[in-house]
């Protein structure tokens, strides 16, 4: 395998070790570092933060820290498919993107849906708003496709992963998070004013320092327990996926990637989703509704490849897994790859978690 980046083996086996489960402590970095000694890895603390600095700064990292969830933050997002005619497409997804509630968007091959973005509110019922205002601007429809159930979000990279053989740091990561504090999750459905700016002091990645969390707690006037005992409960309850490193897939290689989307018998959907959801290069797995006469498909399921035949044979491997569950046609299936990245501002955090933030 290669990737766009010359990687040393130390390298590679930092971003392979920690696209999650990075220990929530005061000094992380020692205790990731001893980890990765106990797994072969030649490490220190010290070896460990330069690592992950400098892949960060030429951009092998999109960043490194907490994904954060912004579903359990507050208000909504939906994915929105429409049609932009060859002559008009400029124009349409200029009007699209100047729409501050949209987030990505994306060109992909298909015969008409070909711009598929995500909107993103702070109140769901403004979703059809936004939706109706782009319809009136640009004078075609919208269809709204929002997740109606998640099956898995792993968007994890590894370089000679367990697709090729790797050994066990490539292929499961390296868990440090039963480290920190020792806190149960709670019932609460909306964000402390201390937890908002929590959340939006790590949105965007955590200090690359021996000390990231004492950083945060220092930028947001908190004790460094606090942090510590808030940012591990958000873990357990959802509201942060992961914390580590967040790996840039373009610069790894993984330039293929496949939109596949099925129309699977819905009494089938509960079986057949966990199960292409386990598949280690699926990314993201989702039910969303059908739209009759224009879009038959209720079953997303991304995969990500190196290579145009690599990202074919996976595709290929989702058909056969459906294909124990169902009897799978030609036309019960798509691979929508994408042609063009339209834009790619991410989720509007702050408006979003301040929708849902309890008074003092």
């Amino acid at each position: 395998m290669t990737t766009d980046v010359d990687l040393t083996e130390r390298e590679r086996a930092v971003v392979n070790a920690f696209q999650g489960g990075f220990p929530v402590v005061e000094r992380p970095f020692e205790d990731a570092a001893a980890a990765m000694r106990d797994r072969g890895v030649d490490i220190d603390a010290t070896e460990l933060l330069e690592t992950v600095r400098d892949l960060d700064e030429r951009g092998v990292l999109s960043r490194f820290g907490a994904l954060v969830n912004a579903q359990e933050i507050g208000g909504a997002a939906t994915l929105v498919a429409m049609h932009a005619p060859d002559d008009r497409f400029d124009e349409i997804v200029e009007a699209v993107n100047d729409r501050r509630e949209v987030a990505h968007n994306y060109e992909r091959e298909h015969p008409h849906l070909n711009v598929w973005f995500v909107v993103s509110v702070a109140d769901e019922d403004r979703v059809e708003t936004v939706l109706a205002e782009i319809e009136d601007e640009t004078g075609q429809a919208t269809y709204n496709l929002p997740k109606r159930q998640e099956f898995r979000v792993e968007a994890k990279f590894y370089v000679d992963g367990p697709l090729d053989g790797g050994g066990d740091i490539e292929a499961a990561g390296v868990d440090c998070s039963a480290l920190g504090p020792d806190i149960a999750p709670t019932d609460a459905a909306v964000l402390s004013p201390a937890e908002r700016d929590l959340v939006l002091e790590i949105q965007d990645g955590v200090p690359l320092t021996e000390t990231p969390y004492a950083d945060i707690a220092d930028a947001i006037g908190q004790e460094i327990d606090w942090v510590l005992e808030t940012i591990t409960r958000f873990e357990r309850e959802g509201k942060i996926r992961r914390i580590g490193v967040v790996p840039n897939h373009y610069a790894l290689g993984y330039t293929e990637n496949g939109m596949t989307v099925w129309n699977v018998p819905d009494d089938v959907v509960p079986e057949v989703g966990p199960e292409v959801a386990a598949l280690p290069f699926v990314t993201h797995c989702y039910r969303r509704p059908r739209h009759e006469g224009v879009w038959p498909y209720n079953f997303f399921a991304m995969t990500h490849g190196r290579s145009e035949e690599e990202s074919r044979q996976r595709v290929e491997q989702v058909r056969e897994r459906m294909e124990e569950y169902w009897d799978v046609t030609p036309d019960d299936w798509d691979t929508l790859h994408s042609t063009q990245i339209l834009k790619k501002t991410g989720i509007r955090m702050a408006e979003r978690a301040d929708a849902n933030t309890r008074a003092q």
